[in-house]
């Protein structure tokens, strides 16, 4: 049984202007995003700015989140590092909390092999109990985990159980699900492919979208899912300038910009990320009026 079918958000983390993480800001979103309809909290991913949190703040954020969902809704930890050891680190910690799963971006920067890969992966899920979900983003890593790859993974670990797949490479998709045959949950990791991914059997997204429009995200899943898909077809392709301006620049500047214009004061960026161009965020305002969200 999948973690979860729909729209999990890439949460992200609300920072105080002196740079800590808002906790009570994160708590306010969380209870935004359950009361609209989310399907699962990824937290400390990507959008989550986890590369610059310390291991202490990754953790605490994690076990906070947990805490105040209470289970309402799946929580999927990002534990995900370039050191296996730091990646069983946080891994069991996540699963002590009482994480759902852990999600797990392939190990940058190093440009492991595909071998080092499955030791990678092998070793974390066996330290844990919990699902996995493996992250692959090879734009931001600089390594692609090949659908064969993948394949093994799932065959031979029992609690590797899905992927979100953000290479953008939609035969490669349909590569790993013809290998899996079902036995693989597949998410879109991005916003601009969700009904594509769907289409070839995925169960729903990870998706950076939804910390503006976690209801409309959520829909166009649910409506694909029960069969309605030209209503989410047609969805898709509404939300397609807004998507493409929240990547204008890189994630998760223009989201954090979309929520300060929204007034939900989820605060500044932690270097190296800075502040969006003003051009760009110009035209983020103008996508987000059309697409009928209210700025403050």
């Amino acid at each position: 049984m999948a973690i979860f079918t729909g729209a999990g958000v890439a949460i992200v983390t609300p920072m105080k202007e002196n740079g800590d993480v808002n906790f009570e800001k994160l708590g306010e979103i969380l209870e935004e995003q359950i009361q609209e309809g989310t399907d699962s909290i990824v937290i400390c991913g990507t959008t989550g700015e986890s590369s610059t949190l310390t291991h202490e703040e990754h953790l605490e954020t994690i076990k906070y989140t947990i805490d105040k969902v209470n289970k309402r809704i799946p929580v999927i930890a990002g534990t995900g590092s370039n050191c296996t050891e730091t990646a069983i680190y946080l891994s069991t910690e996540a699963e002590k909390y009482g994480a759902d799963g852990v999600l797990l971006v392939t190990p940058y920067y190093n440009k492991a092999t595909q071998k080092g890969l499955i030791e990678h992966y092998t070793k974390i899920a066996n330290s844990i109990k919990i699902p996995v979900i493996l992250y692959n983003v090879p734009s931001r890593t600089g390594i692609n985990i090949q659908p064969k790859t993948v394949a093994y993974l799932v065959e031979h670990v029992e609690n590797i159980v899905g992927i979100k797949e953000a290479s953008g490479d939609i035969a490669q998709v349909a590569e790993m699900a013809a290998l899996t045959r079902g036995k693989l949950d597949i998410y879109s990791g991005n916003d601009n492919q969700i009904v594509p991914l769907l289409s070839l059997g995925g169960k729903g997204v990870i998706s950076v979208l939804s910390n503006v429009a976690p209801r409309f995200t959520h829909d166009m899943v649910a409506k694909y899912l029960n069969g309605d898909i030209k209503e989410s077809c047609d969805m898709q392709l509404d939300a397609m300038p807004l998507i493409n301006a929240l990547f204008s620049e890189v994630n998760p500047i223009p989201v954090k910009a979309a929520m300060n214009l929204m007034g939900m004061e989820v605060g500044p960026l932690r270097s190296p990320l800075t502040e969006m161009e003003e051009a760009n965020k110009e035209k983020l305002k103008e996508e987000m009026v059309k697409f009928g969200l209210k700025l403050a």
